[in-house]
C-alpha cells in the first residue's frame, strides 16, 4: 500500500479491496479451490496492497490500520474467496499479531517488516493431533540447552506450515501440567529439524493451506522466547481474541455471498410461472438471511470496536464468532434449498460457499468452546 493510501476510510479500503476481488480473484476461484491452492503471486498483490500487514504499524512496516478496517476487508476477500480471507486472517491475527503483542523491540524488527509486506508468510503453531479444544494439554517440548531451545512435537491443521517461513509455536518448556508450562516461541521454518508434514485434503477452504508440522531436536537461540517463559498459554488465548474478530468477518462475507446469490437467483428463477421472489416461503428466507446478517454485522463490528479501543472483549469475540459462523452455515444451507437441485452442484457458487462456511464453526475455538466462554464471561459479570 502507497503512502498516500495508508489513510484511507474503512469504505475506502473496503472499496479498493472488493474491487480487487472481484477482478484479481474472482475469475479463478473455481479452478483454485479443484487445484486446493492459489498462486504465490496472489499473496505477492495482497502484500503489496498491505493487506498482510494491516494492523502494524508503519514503523514496522504495516499499514497502520485499525480492526475495524481489517474485518472490511477479510469480509469483502470471503465474500469472493473465503480459502484467501482465511490465510490473510490468519496471518495478521496470529503469527504477526502475536509478535506484534508480545515480541521484544529486536523481535518486532526483525519479524514484522517482512510479514507485513508478504515477503514472509506466517505459520501459529498450537494445536496437536491430540490437544484441539483443551490446548493446555499440549505435548510438544521446548528443553533448555546452552544457547537456547531444544523443540520436540507435533502440530496439526496449522494454517501456512506448507508455505510459510516462521512459525510462532506454543511449546511446554516446564514439567508441570496445564497452562503454566507452555511458553511461545519464534522459529523459522528453514531451521534443522522441522519437518513440513501432510498438507490436509479438506472440504472447503481449500485455498488456503493447512497442514502439520514435526520438530525434531529443531534448535532455537535465546532470543526466539516470546515474552516471559511460561506466558504462551496466556499469550496464546488472548491472540484468539483477536483471531476470532477475524473470524467473524470472514463468516460475515461468506454469509453475505450466500444471500446476495440466493436473491439475485430467486429472482430470475421461475416456478408456475412466477419468480422465486414472489412466493412466501422464498421472501421469508431471504428476510431472516438479511436479518441476522445484520445482527452479525453489528455484533463484529462492537468486538472490533473494543479491539482498537484496547478493550477486553472476550465475550463479545466469542460471541461475533459463534453467532456469524452459525450464521454463515445456515446461510449457505439456506441458499442451496432456495437454488434446489442446481444448488447441489458445482455449477453455482452456493455449495462451494457451505463447504467453506463450516470451518468458521471450527478454527479459532468450536461452536461449544465460544459457548463456554460466553457463558463463563455471563456468569462472572451478572450482565
Amino acid at each position: 500500500m502507497s503512502q498516500a493510501e495508508l489513510g484511507l476510510s474503512v469504505e475506502e479500503l473496503r472499496q479498493l479491496v472488493r474491487e480487487f476481488a472481484r477482478r484479481e480473484i474472482a475469475p479463478h476461484v473455481r479452478q483454485w479451490d479443484q487445484d486446493s491452492q492459489a498462486p504465490p503471486e496472489v499473496f505477492a498483490q495482497l502484500g503489496a496492497m498491505g493487506l498482510l500487514g494491516l494492523l502494524v504499524p508503519q514503523e514496522y512496516g504495516g499499514a497502520g490500520l485499525t480492526y475495524r478496517h481489517a474485518i472490511a476487508a477479510i469480509e469483502e476477500l470471503a465474500a469472493v474467496e473465503p480459502g484467501i480471507a482465511l490465510s490473510v486472517a490468519a496471518h495478521n491475527s496470529l503469527c504477526t499479531g502475536h509478535i506484534l503483542a508480545f515480541g521484544s523491540e529486536a523481535q518486532k524488527r526483525q519479524w514484522l517488516p517482512a510479514l507485513a509486506s508478504g515477503q514472509t508468510l506466517g505459520a501459529w503453531a498450537l494445536t496437536e493431533p491430540e490437544s484441539g479444544s483443551d490446548a493446555a494439554s499440549l505435548r510438544t517440548r521446548a528443553k533448555r540447552v546452552p544457547g537456547g531451545w531444544l523443540l520436540n512435537g507435533a502440530k496439526a491443521f496449522t494454517t501456512h506450515a506448507s508455505v510459510a517461513e516462521v512459525a510462532v509455536v506454543m511449546a511446554r518448556s516446564r514439567e508441570v501440567s496445564g497452562p503454566q508450562g507452555i511458553s511461545a516461541f519464534i522459529v523459522p521454518l528453514s531451521q534443522p529439524g522441522v519437518v513440513r508434514g501432510k498438507k490436509e485434503d479438506k472440504l472447503g477452504m481449500r485455498t488456503s493451506d493447512t497442514a502439520s508440522l514435526l520438530l525434531e531436536d529443531c534448535w532455537v537461540g535465546e532470543e526466539a522466547l516470546l515474552g516471559q517463559e511460561g506466558d504462551g498459554y496466556a499469550q496464546a488465548m488472548a491472540v484468539l481474541e483477536g483471531g476470532r474478530v477475524g473470524i467473524a468477518a470472514l463468516a460475515l462475507g461468506i454469509a453475505r455471498a450466500a444471500l446476495e446469490a440466493a436473491l439475485a437467483y430467486a429472482k430470475v428463477r421461475k416456478q408456475f410461472n412466477l419468480p422465486l421472489t414472489a412466493f412466501e416461503g422464498i421472501r421469508f428466507k431471504l428476510a431472516d438471511m438479511i436479518t441476522q446478517l445484520d445482527a452479525a454485522r453489528l455484533l463484529t463490528e462492537k468486538a472490533a470496536n473494543l479491539k482498537d479501543q484496547g478493550l477486553p472483549c472476550m465475550r463479545w469475540a466469542a460471541e461475533a464468532k459463534l453467532f456469524a459462523s452459525e450464521l454463515a452455515v445456515w446461510a449457505a444451507e439456506e441458499a442451496i434449498q432456495i437454488f434446489g437441485g442446481y444448488g447441489y452442484t458445482r455449477d453455482y457458487p452456493v455449495e462451494k460457499l457451505w463447504r467453506d462456511a463450516k470451518l468458521c464453526t471450527i478454527g479459532e475455538g468450536t461452536s461449544e468452546v465460544m459457548r463456554l466462554i460466553i457463558s463463563k464471561e455471563l456468569i462472572a459479570s451478572g450482565t
